[in-house]
This record gives structure tokens, sequence and C-alpha cells, in this order.
């Protein structure tokens, strides 16, 4: 296991002890599926080489579950993650911080979402016994509906899978975790599974003292048809990489549709500039069940245009992120790592064995 002692100082690094515990029996591979229609390479998926995890067995009462129902099995816990080639470095580390860190890993059925070939067989080389399925998702889709951001980067359209989770996943699916790239989990992520969402659609992380008023132009504030979203709420800025989802009401209210809508108008009308997060924060700002801001120290990648470091927030941690443009994998390659990018590094599978 490892714990993250206290973090003090600009710029500071922490003390990282890791144990390994004593291994159990995983469950057998789920079957990885994919469309066969659109799928392209970007990069030649030899040039990607991993190295194979340890099989985390890290409790003696994890119970072996029944995959004969597949992602239906009501003992699973779900966790969503895109997969690109650009970022697939990190979506390894941060599925092997989530094994090492689980109760039982056993449990633990990731779906990952594509808009490319070759993926799942380099996952299933890293992760041989990993539960998983592999869904493609139509760049073309949201095309159409991107409007120019202030990072490339956040123009995407993988950016935008989290806006068609309810419709990618299986319908008997009912809840999921949404987890960016970008990110190592350093906790045990049933705890956030068994987050109590109440009434609400999501649960994030909220950032009440953030100026939220930044997130959005000022022709957004100027006009009333646009400002008055947010009547009768209490908006909070979210961050949007880390997201316990009911999957249910999201279907049963239609929020795709309504979040589609916003991304039409700012087509026409210019109300933001960040990429994919305005339009949820537009939907559900102020609607959303907080969880502790252990669960997404996020920032650490530093500002979209300079890329600084960051330090962490003060308290406890079980996840950090690396939103931000600067990504730790990039930065330890340069050799002008961050000094927080080094507990990202542990979980790093690229390359041959050390």
């Amino acid at each position: 296991m490892l714990w993250i002692m206290r973090f003090s100082g600009l710029f500071s690094a922490a003390l990282v002890i890791i144990v390994l515990s004593p291994s159990f029996q995983s469950f057998p591979p789920a079957e990885a599926i994919r469309s066969s229609h659109h799928l392209r390479f970007t990069t030649p998926p030899q040039r990607f080489t991993f190295r194979k995890a340890p099989v985390f067995r890290n409790a003696v009462n994890c119970a072996a579950a029944d995959l004969n129902s597949g992602v239906c099995n009501p003992s699973l816990v779900h966790i969503a993650i895109t997969l690109d080639f650009e970022y697939l470095r990190g979506s390894i580390a941060a599925v092997h911080s989530i094994l090492q860190h689980s109760s039982c890993p056993e449990t633990i059925f990731f779906h990952f979402i594509v808009s490319e070939s070759g993926l799942d067989s380099i996952v299933r080389s890293s992760f041989p016994d990993l539960n998983f399925k592999v869904y493609y998702f139509d760049p073309e889709i949201v095309r159409k509906l991107i409007s120019s951001s202030v990072r490339q980067a956040l123009e995407q359209p993988l950016n935008y899978a989290r806006n068609y989770l309810a419709n990618i996943l299986e319908s008997c699916i009912g809840r999921v975790i949404y987890l960016d790239s970008d990110l190592i989990v350093v906790d045990d992520i049933t705890k956030l599974w068994k987050t109590k969402l109440g009434s609400k659609t999501i649960g994030a992380p909220e950032y009440c003292h953030a100026n939220f008023t930044k997130y959005f132009t000022s022709v957004f504030w100027s006009e009333e048809r646009f400002s008055g979203a947010f009547s009768g709420r209490k908006p909070c800025y979210f961050n949007t990489g880390v997201m316990v989802i009911d999957l249910e009401k999201w279907r049963r209210f239609g929020y795709t549709e309504v979040i589609e809508k916003w991304m039409e108008i700012q087509k026409s009308d210019r109300i933001y500039e960040l990429g994919s997060l305005p339009p949820f924060l537009l939907v559900f700002a102020g609607e959303v069940a907080p969880i502790e801001h252990r669960w997404n120290q996020h920032g650490l990648g530093g500002d979209n245009v300079r890329g600084s470091c960051r330090d962490l927030h003060p308290g406890p941690v079980s996840l950090l992120h690396w939103s931000g443009s600067g990504k730790p994998w990039f930065r330890l390659d340069s050799r002008r790592p961050c000094p927080l990018d080094t507990l990202w590094e542990p979980y790093d599978l690229y390359g041959h064995s050390r």
C-alpha cells in the first residue's frame, strides 16, 4: 500500500512507501469487444512496449465473483476510461495504480472507450487477468459540435465521450466512475464507488472558492438567456476528470441531449473557452453530490499555457490528477520533472524492464 505523508512547502515531494500485499486469485479475463467500423491507427502500436503488471491479490476475503453474467454482475465496480495512443501511457499507469490499491481488484471492471484500433491487445499484454471491455466511440458524433479551445488537446473528440457513457455502456449498468487518463489512485477505489449521490446524478469534489465566472465569456454573463441557466443554483467549479455518475438518472433526464444543446449554442455565440468542461458546469454545477477533495487532487499538470509545477492542496490524498498541460511522462522523459511527478513514476509500465 502506498501512503502519502504530509506535503508541505511549495513544490515539495512526498514520502512514498510501497508495500505489495500477498496475492489472491483474480477473475478470468472478460471478453474484449470493439466495433470493426471506422477504427483507425494514428500511431503504429509497435512503438508501444509496456511491461506486464503483477497480479495483485490484496485480501484473502475477496469472494470470487461469477463473471458468467458479464458486465451485469451486481458485485462489480465499474470504471470508465478513454484510451488513445497519445495518453495510453497515462491510462496504463492509472489502471496499474487502481489495481494495486484496491482491496479486491477482482471486482473491478474497466470500460475502455476508444476511437482507434489495436489498444485492447496492448492492455491485455500488460494486464492478462484484467476484467474489461472496449467500446468504440465515433468521433464524428461530436466533431461538428466541438469549438476551438485554449489548448488543442482539449478539442479532441474522445474528450467528449464522457457525455455519452449512458448510451455507450450496457443498460444494466446503473453507476460508473469516470476517470481521466492523467491520474493515479493511491487508495481503495471501492470507497469512491460507495459514494452516496442522493437525488443527484453525479458526484465530484467541488471547489466553491474558485472564481466561477472565469469559465464563461462576457457574452454569457451579459445575456440572461445564457446566465439564467444558473438561476436558483449556487454553482461551484468541479473537475470532470473524476466523477461518480448515476447512469439511470442520466438516461431518465436525457442529459446527453442537454449537453449537446449547449455545445450548439457555443458554436454560434462563444459562451466559454475551455473544451468539454463548461457544458458539464452548465448542466450540473450547483447540483453535484459533494465528494471529499482527497479524491481529486487536480491541477498537478500546471496551467494550460506554461504547464508549470504545482503543489498539492492541503489535506489527505487518495487520487493525484495531472490536469493541465504538463503530463508527468513527458516531463520525466525530458528530464525536467516536477517534484510530484516522481509519485506517478512507480506506476509507469512503459518500456522494457529496468
